[in-house]
């Protein structure tokens, strides 16, 4: 199967998005997938991976807080494979993560 990436989306100044960093990044581990947090405020990581945030939202509007994208390749040819938006139980989210992954 191939590398897939958890793409945050988030702010600095968002309640919601530093509540689920208590576990985001493990459930991401858990499930054999990489993981990068990009943070808004992080001009040179959000410019690295602009491009596949605007393929998603060309205008950012529907974006929850935060947005992960589930992505192959996102340094070069990305394909978006599904998203997460907002915040919930660590248990829904591994659930929503676990359906956005390629069946194998």
């Amino acid at each position: 199967m191939e590398s897939l990436t958890v793409l945050k989306f988030s702010s600095e100044d968002c309640g919601t998005c530093h509540r689920m960093s208590n576990y985001d990044a493990r459930v991401a581990e858990e499930l054999g997938l990489q993981f990068v947090s990009v943070l808004l405020q992080d001009t040179h990581t959000y410019r690295r991976y602009r491009k596949v945030l605007l393929a998603q939202y060309p205008n950012k509007e529907g974006m929850g807080w935060p947005t992960y994208l589930v992505v192959s390749n996102p340094e070069s040819d990305f394909v978006i494979h599904g998203e997460v938006k907002g915040g919930m139980p660590k248990g829904d989210f591994r659930e929503r993560i676990r359906a956005t992954l390629p069946q194998a």
